[in-house]
């Protein structure tokens, strides 16, 4: 086992699709749809490329080697599929901010945003971050140096796009902002690269208590960041429901809840389970999978903040 099948890639996609559609309403008429899309396409994109180049860092020494050889062929089309998103994002950006369809943009146009505004210089460094990664995964061989290259290159490009965001003026909040989404993106991103590089019961008992230690540390600082952020962001906690940005930042805080608790649930019955090799790797599997939908959820509402006006 282990990887993605075309259903579960089809199911996958028709998450994020419903949660596009839910943050539109929630914000709406300040939410563009395509916007909110293509955002949340390359965040995902971005967020499975980190966990896959993470993820060889949570095996034994013994058994490393040979999940960052499993690893490397994920990683290389994850960071591809990064690479695609993040430039429809930013020419979609690029046309939005110039007035002009998407397709009618000109070159000099897109150089001019991607060179002389904050957003286009963070969107490039996204775009090579992506580039450097799938460079690594397929050209460079398997070691831990190259794992820990892999991993802040990804990094780098995803806290970029952040420090542009709606906190960008503020150090304080941009620096929230910035480690609110690296923790969700390491949290989520491992669970997500453990679905598609183990394959049976005996790595899943070595490689998941690890995982949920380095979880716990993630929820710890992405709650930190994320109570930071929101309380530079929102002048009254009246805007939670009275403006589409606070609408949109509700339905995460809900979700994000939600998925507080069954990972808490998880940590207690499925981690001991596993540990004493009597979960299945198919049981083990499922499991991730529902956390993840949840986790694709919050990230697509994550993505719409981003956007919203």
């Amino acid at each position: 086992m282990g990887g993605p099948t075309p259903g579960l890639t089809v199911r996958g996609g028709a998450v994020v699709a419903a949660s596009v559609v839910a943050a539109w309403a929630l914000a709406y008429p300040h939410n563009p749809v395509a916007g909110t899309a293509t955002r949340a396409s390359a965040d995902c994109a971005a967020v499975i490329t980190l966990g896959l180049a993470t993820v060889p860092l949570l095996e034994s020494d013994r058994y490393r080697a040979e999940l960052g050889r499993r690893a490397a062929g994920p990683l290389g089309v994850a960071a591809a599929v990064w690479l695609v998103t993040e430039i429809v994002r930013l020419t979609l950006e690029a046309a939005q901010t110039a007035g002009t369809g998407y397709w009618q943009i000109g070159v000099r146009t897109l150089t001019d945003f991607c060179l002389y505004t904050t957003a286009g210089r963070s969107g490039l460094v996204g775009v090579a971050a992506a580039l450097a990664v799938a460079a690594v995964a397929i050209l460079a061989p398997r070691g831990v140096a190259t794992t820990v290259a892999a991993v802040g290159l990804a990094a780098v490009g995803m806290a970029a796009r952040t420090l542009a965001g709606h906190l960008a003026e503020s150090p304080v909040g941009g620096t929230a902002v910035a480690v609110h989404a690296l923790a969700a993106a390491v949290w989520c991103g491992v669970l997500a690269a453990l679905v598609l590089t183990l394959t049976h019961r005996g790595q899943w008992a070595r490689v998941l208590p690890r995982f949920s230690q380095l979880s716990l540390w993630c929820v710890g600082v992405l709650l930190a960041a994320g109570v930071a952020g929101a309380a530079i962001k929102l002048d009254s906690p009246t805007e939670l429901w009275a403006t589409g940005y606070g609408r949109v930042l509700a339905a995460k805080v809900v979700v994000t809840a939600a998925l507080l608790v069954l990972a808490w649930r998880n940590r207690s019955q499925w981690l001991p389970a596993a540990r004493a090799h009597r979960s299945s790797a198919t049981l083990s599997q499922n499991r991730s999978l529902v956390e993840l939908g949840m986790m694709a959820v919050a990230v697509t509402l994550a993505a719409a903040l981003a956007v919203t006006g």
